[in-house]
């Protein structure tokens, strides 16, 4: 059945090259000669005809390339096209989906009557010294950059939607104390409208979010579309819901969206599609509603969304999923886009994965094998999001399944690693997808196996010139005869140690399209032997893999100490004025955890973080004292200045012990809660965070799980090319 799917996407794909052209050209030339009158059924026939028309890629563009162009640079039409568009014609590319910027619920980049236009220059707050605005410069051109946009697009016989964050929150570094660009007039008038302020800020989503309940709110929204649906000849408009997932107060505070708050909304989505009803019928041509939204119809329902309704009745004509995080398999929305005659647009937006090294989830290879993913789900396209490299080989390979087969390909058991509950609170309930990153692995010891799907979209044939390799990466003291790996139910032999990377050649056969379990196991460690450090770092130099750096800022410094360490200081009160090293040490607190670190306070604040995804605490080392983050109260004072101390947290359960020089100070029988906002499993040291400083000098970090850390599986399906 598979590759059943894939035969039919790829004829699709096909279809697409000189169908889309062709229907393109005639809507344009219809559009310039006048089209005679439609009647609403017909309207309604040709909008479904189109929504469902063959598309390979949907290629969103955030527009960042007129918020922040060259600023040596004149501004251009052609200049501002070649950032991001001009090379993409002719490629896979079939729709494009402009955003106008849209930041902060009424700035756009479009000339709005409705909204403000943002002329705003970042370098006058402070950030993006070598970029401008370019907004007003194509405004006074007589073009602004979505009409370019559309209008290219139409010459070279693409669709141009209109994206539209419905509630983008890139403004949310804002505070009164230190403005931000993209915080409009708009919320500083009436703060009321908001979820939260800078100050209280809100534990789920962000405190920047408009409040959609608000009535001023939703009609702004459907002014906004209206605006560009009137005054654009754009095809459709693309509401992203997911940029961002916060719409009511009750879900940013650890709720849920009630009925009479997911009526307002489905009330806003049937204002948008009568009024692109009546818009289409005055231009004898339809405008195609999309969202994109959670893959998730009970995500999607306590976010506010009654997505089940707006298929039934007809609202939305393509239904784009995911972006920060991932809960089901494709064909979950696929299966859901058939059953109310939708067309699905699976996202592959930008992984965002830390703690990467050899295998990258943003490589040419690896978007290969989600578009296969995608393609073997029996998807209607792609929909490709903070993908902004028109010259990658990515938009000639993607939309075309059989050729994307002759290509060698990246499967990973995950590939975006988001936590869906920073938006709601009981968002991990709805996932079913695994989750297995570098800085979300899971854990496996001698009684204990642990198995992880990798979905592997198509399987070459046999006589295919084609390799398949399992790629493990476990910590580089294990020997490959103290692991264990098999692949459904064949058992890898003869692994090969690269570096973190144990490498199984698959022999013919074992892998299989769809779901394959990759089982890990290790051989029992001698009861009797002495339990030893799984992580041990003699801070003599600056510390490499797998240990991870925060980029820091201008104001944070790391260095080498003669004699004594590495010093990680922050010198600065700003946002990013922090620097931390990171390494996903796999712990379970259930399980028990100990970290420790030899260290030496210089000023300010300094910290050890412990989390294992669902808890973590903080210990603050400072002149004359050490403290807990969670536990402020909770104090010890010592000198930690004059010398260097071994401090030492241990974690059994909800119990935090803290010992210093092996005496323990501090002692929390529940010391470590759950707390959603420690998503991460990492072991962390360095300086203090915003807008605190510090500086200290460090010479030694340890940690010990009862577990060992798988951090990722990848398998690769090579080819000779």
């Amino acid at each position: 059945m598979m590759e059943s799917c894939c035969r039919d996407m790829t004829t699709r794909a096909a279809l697409c090259r000189g169908l889309l052209k062709c229907v393109v050209g005639v809507m344009m030339m219809g559009t310039a000669t006048g089209l005679k009158a439609m009647t609403l059924e017909e309207l309604r026939a040709s909008r479904k005809a189109l929504a469902h028309r063959p598309r390979r890629v949907i290629a969103n563009n955030d527009g960042c390339d007129c918020l922040y162009y060259p600023v040596n640079e004149e501004a251009t039409a052609k200049g501002f096209l070649d950032k991001r568009t001009t090379d993409i014609a002719g490629k896979h590319v079939d729709t494009i989906a402009y955003c106008s910027i849209s930041s902060g619920f009424s700035h756009f980049t479009h000339h709005t009557q409705v909204g403000t236009v943002l002329t705003r220059q970042g370098v006058d707050y402070g950030i993006q010294p070598k970029k401008r605005n370019i907004t007003q410069d194509l405004i006074d051109q007589g073009a602004d950059c979505l009409k370019l946009v559309v209008d290219f697009a139409h010459e070279h016989g693409m669709e141009a939607f209109w994206s539209m964050r419905m509630n983008d929150t890139h403004d949310v570094s804002h505070h009164p104390d230190k403005p931000y660009f993209l915080f409009p007039t708009l919320k500083e008038t009436h703060p009321e409208w908001l979820v939260g302020d800078p100050v209280k800020r809100t534990p789920h989503g962000r405190w920047s979010s408009v409040n959609y309940a608000v009535p001023e709110v939703r009609d702004l929204a459907f002014a906004y579309i209206q605006e560009v649906c009137q005054g654009y000849d754009v095809d459709g408009v693309e509401l992203d819901f997911f940029r961002h997932l916060c719409y009511f107060p009750e879900t940013a505070k650890g709720g849920v969206a009630t009925d009479e708050e997911r009526g307002l909304m489905t009330e806003l989505m049937r204002r948008v599609r009568t009024m692109t009803e009546e818009v289409g019928l005055k231009r004898g041509r339809p405008i195609l509603v999309s969202i994109r939204v959670p893959d998730s119809v009970g995500y999607c329902r306590d976010m506010g969304f009654d997505l089940e309704k707006w298929l039934e009745e007809g609202l939305i004509d393509i239904l784009v999923t995911t972006c920060y995080f991932r809960l089901n398999p494709w064909s979950y929305s696929v299966d859901l886009g058939r059953k109310h005659g939708v067309a699905v647009y699976p996202c592959l937006s930008d992984s965002r994965v830390r703690g990467e090294v050899r295998f990258k989830r943003r490589s040419l290879e690896g978007y290969r094998g989600r578009a296969m993913n995608v393609w073997a789900s029996g998807a209607s396209g792609l929909h490709l999001f903070n993908n902004f490299s028109p010259r990658s080989p990515i938009w000639e390979e993607i939309g075309d399944p059989t050729l994307l087969a002759t290509k060698t390909k990246l499967y990973f058991a995950t590939v975006r690693d988001g936590d869906p509950r920073s938006y709601l609170k009981t968002g991990r309930s709805y996932r079913t997808t695994p989750v297995l990153t570098p800085a979300h692995p899971v854990l496996f010891t001698g009684d204990r196996r642990v198995a992880v799907p990798v979905h592997v979209g198509r399987v070459p044939a046999a006589d295919a010139d084609a390799s398949i390799t399992c790629h493990v990466r476990i910590p580089s003291r294990l020997k490959p005869e103290q692991v264990s790996v098999s692949l459904n139910d064949t058992v890898l032999q003869n692994g090969q140690l690269k570096e973190e990377w144990l490498d199984y050649a698959v022999p013919a056969g074992a892998l299989k399209p769809g779901d394959n379990l990759v089982s890990i196991g290790v051989v029992p460690r001698d009861p009797g032997a002495e339990a030893t450090w799984s992580i041990s770092t003699a801070l003599m130099d600056l510390p490499g893999a797998p240990w991870e750096r925060d980029p820091g800022s201008s104001a944070t410094t790391v260095e080498r100490v003669e004699s004594e360490g590495v010093r990680i200081a922050d010198r600065g009160t700003n946002s990013g004025d922090y620097c931390y090293f990171r390494n996903a040490w796999g712990a379970s607190f259930e399980a028990g955890a100990v970290a420790e670190v030899e260290a030496k306070v210089v000023s300010g604040e300094s910290c050890l973080i412990i989390s294992d995804s669902q808890s973590g605490e903080r210990l603050v080392l400072a002149p004359g004292h050490i403290t807990l983050w969670h536990n402020r109260s909770r104090k010890h004072d010592m000198d930690t200045t004059s010398d260097f101390h071994r401090y030492r947290l241990e974690a059994e359960g909800t119990h935090l012990r803290v010992l210093v020089d092996g005496d323990v100070v501090l002692d929390l029988p529940d010391g470590l809660p759950s707390r959603p906002y420690y998503r991460q499993n990492q072991l962390k040291f360095g300086a203090t965070n915003s807008p605190g400083e510090g500086e200290a000098i460090w010479r030694a970090v340890r940690a010990r799980t009862t577990g060992i850390a798988c951090k990722d599986i990848v398998i690769k399906v090579a080819h000779a090319e």
